[in-house]
């Protein structure tokens, strides 16, 4: 019993020492947000007022001095996260995590990011404004690294700090880029549908209404999906966020009840700890901004100040192409042109993994770009597979374009500078206290032959398939103060180019059409109408899908239980609240549509083509094709099957499926049981303590996929869905009371684990609440929080 007692009194003992460790250890390592320090490379001294939420407020006496203060104040909450993603274009994600990362590395490193970084660099003009301020942003974050504390992260990794430069920042734009594209997920499989299956089923997906079908039924082969579901998986491996959609809308005086422009945007990018956007209110006798950052970037994407707004949606244009180079027969090092063969150019890598021998491969490159087949593991096509990308083949003025959206002295300023943008192409949003308001397709855009189509691998040898023209920027889609007093996107079709819909990977119609509905309702909007629209969780078009499909049901034989669950979906007005049951009855019928009338022939890529935007495009005509080929299931070669068996067995399905996972009684269905959002760190990934110590969540929450407040979740065979992408920030700029606008982040302003702010925003954000976005001097001097940077002698 001593003996029990004893050691109960030495366990207990440990524990307090832990504790008290950890909380010694906290003091010591969390930001420095008062007091002073002294830093290099300062003309004067520099004052940062840290708000309530983490946010600093930098008072300088000119711009130099005030990026140096960002980038150090930067570092000091996000140096790990500017670790992660400046390693992930130069395949530098082995040496921390292992060989698991290895063929991603693989995959970055040979996309030819570095190679153009380089080849701009080179070129910059180093006395430029753009190029200075970066400069002295870098040397903030540096003398962090050399002088700051060291993040928690690095010492469990055993990792050694290393100073930064501007080829980091443009490795940082070049993964943005990437992140943004599309075509890399759909083209290759578009194009196996159509070799592999038939122009039938190609035509189908690409929403092309072939009217009433009677088609001879043929031998099908495998659709593997290789490529698109290769490099799906290599982006799901990322610690970091991707970029996929967003919203955005700017009411014109007219449309507010003050009579001035309300500026609204809410990018769409996946969830993470910490969160992507680092916020900061630089202010000098000259400039002020108050800016959204990406880190590793000087100048902000997404910023405001007393006299302009600005933030962006992704355009999801059509900016990487495919194509099929031919080999000289008797030389594989060349490749057949129109002037004759020509020599890859060989690219030889080196990727170091920790704990493992360094292994080194290489990248053979043409004329169009990285053969794919090289740098994609197992990809099964004899036929050398080019990724002709515009990011890295065309003129790089990205540093010019942010530095100059930021520091814009007029609306035509601000269209000079976004005319820049050609990759990744972007809906950038404008609005301002003159009250213009605008939109601006900003990518450079590009013209094929008539009749081909960029969303198949392209045709490498005979020079018919190269880009013909590039569009001058005045013919993008675009409006200045439009007629109906308001611009807005969804990552929705634009409007025309030459006459045609220019081509892309847009999302469907469903928040464009809900953001339409609100706005023309009414011509009074105020701050607080747009907040609550940026959480609206009501589909636009879920209720007429809903209803398609339930008259497709043969009711004869269905149970009491059956038909009162489809009286539920039936009377569903398509909000995702957390109690709502028609949400969990759908989404269920919906994978079980999608898994009968695709899943034979696609195979192992289904989930992909489930989860993608061209399934979305597809989904609403398919339902209403009477006669299609994709109705029939090909694994019954003796019967084919209709609309109405295929879509009957899904519901049969779905209820059953329902029943097992969540009870007999329909009404305890509730859309919260199977939805849920947890913000995962790349250390906190590997569960346990460390799940519970890095990562923020789990939490209850409400939307869904394609609704305003867009929570974004693959659909798959488990019933449970995992937000994993939804709103990166919500903002709402006010023009009639600009010093008070408001935004939130989806956790925190930091990402030291053992800042205050690592994660005080993540409950307001899920219950859709804001905080103010100071600019009155007045309250910024009142913050807690007073940090003096001084010149160092």
């Amino acid at each position: 019993m001593k003996f029990i007692k004893k050691t109960l009194k030495i366990l207990v003992l440990i524990i307090v020492l832990v504790v008290v460790g950890v909380w010694l250890y906290s003091l010591t390592y969390h930001p420095k947000y008062d007091g002073e320090l002294e830093i290099k490379n300062l003309s004067e001294e520099v004052t940062v007022y840290f708000d309530e939420i983490g946010v600093p407020h930098i008072n300088a006496q000119n711009q130099k001095d005030a990026y140096v203060a960002l980038g150090y104040v930067h570092a000091q909450d996000r140096l790990w996260q500017m670790e992660l993603i400046r390693r992930i274009a130069s395949g530098r994600l082995s040496e921390m995590f292992g060989k698991d990362l290895l063929k991603t590395d693989v995959f970055f490193a040979g996309l030819g990011i570095e190679e153009a970084a380089e080849k701009t660099i080179a070129n910059l003009d180093t006395n430029s404004e753009a190029y200075l301020l970066t400069q002295s942003y870098l040397d903030g974050i540096n003398q962090y690294i050399n002088d700051g504390k060291t993040p928690l992260e690095f010492t469990l990794l055993g990792l050694e700090k290393e100073n930064y430069t501007i080829k980091d920042v443009y490795n940082v734009f070049g993964y943005m880029a990437f992140s943004f594209a599309v075509a890399h997920k759909t083209d290759p499989l578009l194009t196996e549908i159509k070799e592999k299956l038939g122009d039938a089923y190609f035509n189908e997906l690409m929403t092309t209404d072939l009217g009433d079908l009677t088609i001879n039924k043929y031998e099908t082969k495998e659709i593997k999906g290789q490529m698109s579901a290769a490099v799906s998986k290599l982006m799901d491996k990322l610690p970091v966020s991707t970029f996929i959609g967003s919203n955005s809308w700017v009411l014109a005086p007219e449309k507010t009840k003050k009579g001035k422009v309300i500026f609204a945007n809410d990018p769409h990018i996946g969830f993470s700890q910490p969160s992507v956007w680092y916020q900061n209110h630089i202010k000098t006798p000259d400039f002020e901004i108050y800016g959204f950052n990406i880190a590793l970037m000087p100048f902000p994407l997404l910023g405001h100040n007393t006299e302009y707004a600005y933030g962006l949606t992704m355009l999801a244009n059509d900016d990487l192409n495919f194509y099929i180079e031919e080999n000289n027969p008797e030389n594989s090092n060349q490749y057949k042109t129109v002037e004759g063969f020509k020599d890859y150019t060989f690219i030889d890598k080196t990727i170091s993994i920790k704990d493992e021998k360094d292994t080194t491969f290489q990248v053979k490159v043409s004329k169009h770009g990285p053969i794919m087949n090289g740098i994609i593991s197992h990809l099964e096509d004899d036929r050398p597979i080019a990724m002709n990308w515009m990011y890295t083949q065309l003129k790089n003025e990205q540093l010019d374009v942010s530095f100059e959206m930021s520091h814009a002295k007029s609306l035509t300023n601000f269209k000079n500078a976004v005319a820049k943008i050609h990759a990744p192409g972007l809906n950038v949003m404008y609005g301002d206290a003159k009250g213009n308001v605008a939109w601006f397709a900003s990518a450079k855009l590009y013209q094929l032959r008539d009749s081909l189509s960029s969303k198949i691998y392209l045709d490498g040898a005979s020079g018919e398939d190269e880009i013909t023209e590039y569009v001058p920027f005045d013919e993008n889609p675009q409006a200045i103060n439009p007629a109906w007093n308001y611009v807005y996107s969804a990552n929705n079709q634009p409007d025309s180019v030459r006459g045609k819909l220019y081509p892309g990977y847009y999302q469907p119609q469903d928040r464009a059409k809900r953001i339409t509905q609100l706005l023309d309702a009414k011509n009074d909007f105020t701050k607080e109408d747009v907040a609550k629209m940026m959480f609206d969780v009501k589909s636009s078009t879920v209720s007429e899908i809903a209803a398609d499909l339930i008259k497709n049901i043969d009711q004869t034989n269905l149970s009491a239980s059956e038909k009162k669950a489809i009286s539920i979906l039936e009377s569903w007005d398509g909000n995702y609240l957390k109690t709502s049951v028609a949400a969990t009855i759908y989404n269920r019928f919906l994978y079980e549509v999608l898994a009968n009338t695709y899943k034979d022939e696609l195979g192992d890529s289904f989930e992909l083509f489930i989860n993608s935007q061209l399934q979305d495009q597809a989904l609403p005509i398919q339902i209403n094709r009477a006669n299609s080929i994709w109705w029939d299931d090909i694994k019954t070669p003796n019967k084919t099957e209709n609309r109405q068996e295929i879509i009957t067995n899904s519901f049969k399905s779905s209820f059953e499926f329902l029943e097992n996972q969540l009870g007999k009684n329909v009404d305890d269905w509730f859309w919260k049981r199977v939805i849920s959002v947890e913000h995962e760190h790349a250390i906190g990934k590997a569960g346990g303590l460390l799940r519970t110590f890095f990562n923020v969540g789990p939490f209850e929450t409400v939307g869904g996929n394609e609704v305003i407040n867009n929570q974004i979740f693959k659909l798959d065979s488990t019933g449970i869905y995992k937000i994993t992408a939804g709103p990166s920030t919500r903002r709402v700029i006010d023009f009639s009371d600009i010093e008070n606008s408001l935004a939130i982040l989806p956790t925190g302003q930091s990402g030291n684990v053992f800042s205050d702010h690592y994660k005080d925003q993540a409950q307001k954000f899920v219950d859709g609440e804001f905080v103010d976005m100071k600019l009155n001097e007045v309250q910024i001097k009142r913050s807690e929080n007073v940090l003096i940077l001084k010149p160092k002698k």
